[in-house]
């Protein structure tokens, strides 16, 4: 999905941004969204503190808490991340010791040391588990599966892809506009959300086909002060030009504007339905 970088533009306050952001994620972890871009929607502005402050955010919640300490320096972006709500996705195991560890299981990891025999890896126990035959520098981020647990605790290299659950989101802070993000994305179905489209029940049997035979999607939402006609139209771009289907999932709305976090919940929550 991709939300613009103005996102949090209509809060003043590093307190209420973070609380913003924190809606953001918990909602794209509860709907299993694969990828987060965050998209300039201001031309005449430079927005990259936004865009690093949201994607510092979102980054930080999606990293297990026991890794956190090791991938992320102290930032004035996260003085207020102690009031983000935790994701308790799979990938967030609760379990830290090696007794909760079963063979088989996916782990998120960070290199701590590497030897002529392979990588020792940070997984959240009491002990590093051993990669071999691996030398991956210190302090990257891996995706490991347990493969014994007795007499030694050792890993293999895994991917996201290879884990049947899900296993949170990627973060991508965007220089292009989102016209040029979506045509630089390879994406099969575009979808803008605006309370200027098509009532999302209108049009919710040709949308669910189109969704279940396109293997890469873009959800797109606009911004508290503007929708997407108007940012779409600082690159010459209209809505049909842009995506394949525009539709408003808040029909009838009782209140003059709609913010980002809630058409978040409104919309992917439908989107929940299709996709299943």
């Amino acid at each position: 999905m991709a939300i613009p970088a103005s996102t949090v533009s209509d809060v003043p306050h590093l307190r209420e941004k973070t609380y913003k952001v924190g809606l953001i994620g918990r909602a794209s972890a509860i709907f299993r969204v694969d990828e987060i871009i965050i998209y300039p929607d201001e031309p005449r502005k430079d927005q990259r503190r936004d865009l690093n402050l949201i994607a510092t955010i979102l980054s930080y919640m999606e990293t297990p808490q026991y890794l956190r300490k090791r991938l992320f320096e102290i930032k004035p972006e996260l003085r207020y991340a102690g009031i983000l709500p935790p994701l308790r996705t799979p990938h967030h195991p609760l379990g830290d010791k090696v007794k909760d560890l079963k063979v088989g299981e996916p782990r998120e990891g960070v290199s701590m040391s590497v030897s002529k025999d392979g990588t020792f890896v940070d997984v959240g126990v009491n002990r590093p588990v051993f990669v071999p035959n691996r030398r991956i520098p210190v302090g990257t981020r891996v995706t490991v599966r347990v493969i014994s647990v007795k007499p030694e605790l050792r890993a293999s290299l895994t991917s996201r892809e290879e884990i049947e659950v899900y296993w949170g989101y990627r973060v991508t802070a965007s220089r292009a506009t989102l016209g040029r993000t979506a045509k630089n994305g390879d994406f099969n179905l575009v979808i803008a959300t605006s309370r200027l489209g098509e009532p999302i029940a209108a049009v919710m049997d040709r949308l669910a086909e189109c969704w279940r035979s396109s293997e890469k999607i873009l959800v797109a939402f606009g911004a508290p002060a503007r929708g997407l006609r108007e940012i779409l139209a600082q690159e010459g771009l209209g809505l049909k030009d842009f995506a394949h289907f525009t539709v408003n999932t808040i029909p009838n709305q009782g209140t003059e504007t709609v913010r980002t976090e809630e058409a978040l919940y409104a919309t992917l929550s439908i989107f929940n339905l299709i996709a299943d």
